[in-house]
């Protein structure tokens, strides 16, 4: 069986921050604010463990321009991978284990938003953490899974909670 997720770690947090670091570093002159997001940033919850950060700028050129810095630092650029005014990156250890992934968004997406709301909302409604985490439990308990498959399964829960994440995170 392939498990992709693992017990929350408190030092995640710390991870991230020592990353953005690195990062804004990696970027002088490219106009950054990174957020943690994902489920390593949300506390005790099970999370794979890969540190999802988000970049919010106001244009992409600068950054275009330096994606070789992150580079440097391991990063592979994956373009939008998929998703319309986005940029993706992606970086792997030594042993080619994926560690973080940075999604960049320019300022006003409603990605942004998503991806803020339900970051927040999960870490103040810990009921809903819980089940969140329950239910990527159950996937791992249910056999071997794809990656795809994994996605599949949590995607229902995502979207109901997103939705509520969304509303109470405008009001």
């Amino acid at each position: 069986m392939v498990n992709y997720v693992v017990a929350h770690d408190p030092k995640w947090a710390a991870a991230f921050e020592t990353e953005a670091e690195a990062v804004q570093s990696a970027l002088p002159g490219v106009p950054l604010v990174l957020h943690h997001i994902g489920s390593t940033s949300i506390p005790d919850i099970l999370a794979k463990p890969i540190i999802d950060m988000m970049g919010v700028t106001a244009r992409f050129d600068a950054l275009d321009a330096q994606a070789g810095n992150l580079e440097a630092l391991g990063y592979e650029n994956m373009g939008a991978f998929g998703i319309e005014d986005r940029r993706y990156f992606r970086k792997f250890d030594a042993q080619g284990t994926r560690t973080h992934h940075l999604h960049v968004f320019l300022e006003g997406s409603h990605h942004i938003d998503r991806h803020l709301a339900f970051r927040d909302y999960l870490r103040v409604h810990p009921q809903e953490a819980a089940a969140y985490s329950a239910l990527k439990q159950s996937l791992m308990a249910d056999g071997p899974l794809s990656w795809d498959a994994y996605l599949d399964g949590k995607d229902a829960f995502i979207k109901e909670a997103e939705a509520k994440a969304l509303a109470w995170f405008h009001n």
